[in-house]
């Protein structure tokens, strides 16, 4: 059989994916976002994952038969594809629930296509049992197609890192699996054709999934530990990071540090593994604490940030402040779930005046999905305070000194910056 494969969703996932498939196969990449469908016809890619040059070097203007990629938003041009790999985002709503509903959509266009012999590969991340008991039966029911006898699915966990130019999708191991032994040994293979770094096949799909939401879990659980420890020596006035920096000296310490946990996986995931220990009965302590702590510390930083100008004899009420950043990450222009938008939501509410600057955020995303008034400029003004947020290379070379008024202070979130500041985590 001529392996010719789908990518169901073209975002921080599908697109490194499609385009990796793309140097050894007929590949067709599918989104229902004619604007992003466009761009990358024309070799633009907006998240910034993939070099125009490097792009292009796979992208056809026709669906290829020997290899190559090819982007559209029509669902008839994936029907002759026979393996498909869905890499749509699993957010969660604002009560913290798992938000399945672009799984399910995404199952259902697969379904709409579905043949005799097909494989459908989830790459989302999801609870475990989620592909099987959430994305099967929609397969079904669209497909009027039979499970295990006439399609089969795989999962493949994402393991991609936004904005990291050395951990690229072909240089991470990926875990695999299939729904049968046979279809998880054929989904090996695929990935393993293009995986320099290697694969590894789980026993079945449920321990894959498992497997994808514990990776996140455990850096959320270490982030909060770290956090709470940074609450305490900033009331004991020791330097968090000289403590972490000499604790790290041990050979097996851990080195997280503190920040704010966002974007669309740590900040997520342990919510997916949380609500499926829930429904079965199990109350999980030790993930949810530190989901809890985690998420206060947007709100925590704001507070420090008033401490610090009351200190300075700084009049909190209309004060002016400059957010330096508002991505969820360093050098990425991913805006998702960051929690920047808690600590600038915090400081208005004490009734500051905020202006937020970042190079890389497009600001009608930024207010799209936040309200937010941003600018990719720098602001001319001076200020009251100045909040580095993201350590985005760019900030680290800024004159912020000549940005402050009188008795203005500087607050370092990440502890990056090399000059003197008034207080950081």
């Amino acid at each position: 059989m001529n392996i010719k494969i789908a990518i169901i969703g073209l975002g921080y996932v599908g697109l490194p994916l499609a385009r990796l498939f793309a140097t050894k196969f007929p590949v067709i990449g599918f989104d229902i976002n004619e604007e992003r469908i466009t761009s990358l016809n024309n070799g633009i890619d907006t998240t910034l994952e993939i070099e125009e040059a490097i792009l292009k070097t796979v992208l056809v203007d026709k669906k290829p038969n020997t290899l190559g990629l090819f982007c559209t938003n029509v669902i008839q041009d994936i029907q002759d594809c026979n393996y498909y790999i869905v890499t749509v985002p699993t957010p969660v709503d604002k009560q913290n629930k798992p938000d399945l509903i672009p799984l399910h959509k995404a199952s259902e266009t697969v379904g709409k296509v579905l043949k005799k012999g097909d494989i459908v590969i989830y790459e989302s991340t999801v609870f475990p049992g989620a592909t099987e008991e959430e994305c099967v039966p929609i397969l079904e029911k669209i497909s009027d197609l039979q499970f295990n006898k006439d399609f089969f699915v795989g999962y493949s966990p994402e393991r991609i890192n936004p904005g990291d130019k050395e951990h690229t999708v072909e240089k991470i191991l990926k875990i695999t699996s299939g729904s049968t032994p046979e279809i998880g040994k054929k989904v090996d293979a695929l990935y393993k054709s293009v995986i320099i770094a290697g694969t590894h096949l789980a026993p079945s799909i449920k321990v894959a999934e498992a497997a994808k939401v514990i990776e996140n879990s455990q850096r959320d659980i270490n982030i909060a530990f770290v956090n709470e420890l940074a609450k305490i020596f900033n009331i004991l006035e020791i330097d968090t990071q000289a403590v972490l920096a000499a604790a790290g000296t041990k050979w097996n310490f851990l080195p997280f540090k503190p920040g704010l946990v966002g974007g669309h996986c740590i900040g997520v995931d342990p919510y997916y593994l949380a609500q499926k220990a829930q429904e079965n009965g199990y109350h999980p302590e030790i993930i949810l604490a530190g989901r809890r702590l985690n998420d206060s510390m947007g709100e925590y930083v704001a507070s420090q940030v008033v401490k610090l100008m009351i200190k300075k004899g700084v009049t909190v009420n209309g004060a002016s402040v400059l957010m330096l950043g508002i991505t969820f990450k360093e050098n990425c222009p991913d805006v998702r779930n960051t929690k920047i938008v808690d600590v600038i939501t915090s400081l208005e509410e004490y009734g500051m005046k905020v202006i937020t600057f970042d190079p890389w955020a497009k600001p009608s995303e930024v207010k799209h999905e936040y309200d937010i008034i941003s600018t990719n400029e720098i602001p001319t003004q001076t200020f009251d305070g100045i909040v580095l947020g993201v350590a985005h290379s760019v900030f680290l070379n800024l004159d912020l000194n000549s940005l402050l008024n009188k008795n203005a202070i500087i607050y370092d979130v990440k502890g990056v910056l090399e000059i003197p500041v008034d207080g950081k985590l």
